[in-house]
């Protein structure tokens, strides 16, 4: 196989998910980033540009920076194995799984790992909707959120349980599945994995009432900690938990998982992101800087463990 610079790199990036803008993004950063560093990389747009042609156009390999349905979902990566093309990132069935919240969630509690309790409204279901035995069980507040979206899309607090049904109404814009989550009222914490590795933990305080779409790619606000700030001992336990996620849903190459605590500071897991964001307000390149790694240097090392 030829060396890495001399084969012609497709960064995928846009697509068509609700998370378009970001995954722009990330792509223009990743792609001037490898340019910078020699390699024969060129953006590549599935909106504009069907991922059929990336074989009749000679491209070799490809950079992954899609974020949401589409890219994160198992879509593009059983589209690259179909075409023979090493991609970044996690493989077909990782992301299939990870992109599903609340399958990943049940595959975690049946590991015995730590998840916050929830209830599963669908829209098939959503008929016997009974918000008051919902309160009864979970209490309140609440965290409503579609099974299928990233970036905070579709998020609302629930404080009172009058709100709930609308919350649920307004999440099924998003999916055809909504999970309703006890609330984590502690701390939120994303951590980084880099071929296996697991990188320090970065905390996040974000100026508003939970980490939110703004907060995450528009705020200025939002306070970041890497090192995080928690004792060697509840570091260490962090990422024990966090390789344990990581391995247990079929990871590879580089993954963030974001987990909560609650109000007794038991950390709770929350979602895996295959496929990080990479812009200016990104988490995975400021745990690796932690590390030692350059932005351009996170990059290349990302495309090496291309499979």
């Amino acid at each position: 196989m030829k060396p890495l610079k001399q084969q012609k790199i497709a960064v995928l990036y846009g697509g068509t998910s609700a998370e378009r803008e970001v995954s722009l993004n990330s792509g223009r950063a990743v792609l001037e980033a490898l340019q910078n560093q020699g390699f024969n990389a060129h953006g590549v747009d599935p909106k504009e540009i069907g991922l059929e042609q990336l074989k009749l156009q000679g491209f070799e390999r490809a950079f992954n920076i899609l974020h949401g349905r589409g890219g994160e979902d198992g879509t593009v990566q059983g589209v690259l194995e179909f075409l023979g093309i090493p991609y970044t990132g996690c493989g077909l069935l990782s992301s299939s799984l990870t992109m599903d919240k609340m399958r990943t969630k049940m595959l975690w509690k049946g590991f015995g790992l730590p998840v916050a309790e929830m209830e599963v409204v669908t829209k098939s279901n959503f008929a016997d909707f009974d918000a008051q035995r919902i309160v009864a069980r979970l209490g309140l507040p609440l965290m409503v959120k579609p099974s299928l979206e990233g970036s905070s899309v579709g998020l609302t607090k629930v404080k009172c349980g009058d709100d709930l049904q609308s919350a649920v109404e307004y999440a099924f814009q998003y999916d055809e599945t909504v999970l309703i989550e006890e609330w984590l009222a502690g701390e939120e914490y994303s951590v980084p994995v880099l071929d296996g590795e697991v990188l320090p933990a970065i905390r996040i305080v974000p100026q508003g009432e939970f980490y939110d779409y703004d907060a995450k790619y528009i705020s200025d606000e939002t306070q970041y900690f890497c090192p995080s700030g928690l004792s060697d001992g509840r570091e260490q336990e962090l990422k024990n938990l966090v390789k344990l996620a990581y391995d247990s849903v079929g990871c590879r190459g580089w993954s963030r998982v974001d987990v909560m605590t609650d109000a007794e500071g038991r950390f709770n897991l929350v979602e895996v992101n295959t496929t990080p964001g990479m812009t200016s307000h990104s988490l995975f390149p400021m745990a690796a800087k932690v590390k030692g790694y350059s932005f351009e240097q996170l990059v290349v090392k990302i495309l090496e463990l291309s499979v």
